[in-house]
C-alpha cells in the first residue's frame, strides 16, 4: 500500500527508475553454486528487476535464489530484467525467454507503460499475450504477474484503470499476484540511491521479501506436484 504522505514526484521518480539505459546482458542467471539442472524461474521484467545501479548479486532476483536455496527448494532463477522496456517489448522477447522449459514465469511490466501514459488497453493486451504464449507450450510455466501502480496526478479514470489489470489479468489466467512491487519501497528516500530514482541495495531487499511472500508457495507446489 501507497502511504498517503509520499509526495507525487517521489513516486514519479521511483517509476522512472524502469526507463533508464541499462548495459546488463538481456538474460543474466545468477550464479548460485552448482545450479546443475534445476528448473528455472524467469523474471521477466524492467530495470528494477535488472537492478539497475547495482551488482547482479543486490538485485532481488538473486535475493530470491539465495531464499530458495535456503528453503531447499530446486529452483535456478534467471534474471531477464531490461531497463526502460514496456509492456510491448516484454511481449516481444517471450518467445526467446521460453525456448528453453521454465518452471515459472514472473511477469514484471507496466512502469514504463504508466510512465509513457500509454494506453492500459495496450498494456492489457500485451500481459495477456505473454501469459497466452507461456500457456501454449507444455509443460507451460507457473505464472506470477508482479504488480505495479501510477501516481494519481496521472487522472483518476487513468489511475484506477491502470491498477485494475493487474488483479483481473491474475484472476483470468490463474496467476499468483505480488500487488504492488515497490510496496515500503517507492518514495521512501533512505531505500534508493543517490539520484532518487533507483532502489538501493536495501530496497531490492524489501522488494525480495515482497516477491517472496507470493513466490514461495508458488515454488512449493510445483515441487509437490512434480511440474518443477
Amino acid at each position: 500500500m501507497i502511504p498517503k504522505y509520499v509526495p507525487v514526484f517521489a513516486l514519479v521518480a521511483a517509476l522512472f527508475a524502469c526507463s533508464q539505459p541499462s548495459r546488463e546482458p538481456r538474460e543474466r542467471s545468477i550464479p548460485p553454486t552448482a545450479t546443475g539442472d534445476r528448473p528455472s524461474v524467469v523474471f521477466l521484467g524492467t530495470s528494477l528487476t535488472a537492478g539497475l545501479g547495482l551488482e547482479p548479486e543486490q538485485a532481488y532476483p538473486a535475493l530470491v535464489q539465495q531464499k530458495i536455496d535456503s528453503a531447499g527448494l530446486g529452483f535456478r532463477v534467471v534474471n531477464a530484467g531490461v531497463s526502460g522496456e514496456t509492456s510491448a517489448g516484454a511481449r516481444r522477447r517471450v518467445d526467446w525467454l521460453l525456448r528453453e522449459p521454465v518452471a515459472v514465469l514472473v511477469l514484471e511490466t507496466g512502469a514504463n507503460d504508466g510512465l509513457r501514459g500509454l494506453p492500459p488497453d495496450s498494456l492489457r493486451a500485451n500481459i495477456q499475450a505473454v501469459f497466452d504464449r507461456a500457456r501454449a507450450i507444455s509443460p507451460s510455466p507457473r505464472l506470477v504477474l508482479v504488480g505495479m501502480r501510477v501516481p494519481p496526478n496521472y487522472g483518476r479514470v487513468y489511475t484506477e484503470r491502470f491498477q485494475a489489470i493487474y488483479p483481473e489479468l491474475a484472476r483470468e489466467n490463474g496467476a499468483a499476484l505480488v500487488p504492488f512491487l515497490l510496496d515500503r519501497v517507492g518514495g521512501v528516500a533512505q531505500l534508493n540511491q543517490a539520484d532518487g530514482i533507483h532502489p538501493t541495495a536495501e530496497g531490492q531487499r524489501v522488494m525480495a521479501e515482497t516477491v517472496w511472500r507470493v513466490l514461495e508457495p508458488v515454488l512449493k507446489e510445483a515441487e509437490t506436484s512434480g511440474s518443477g
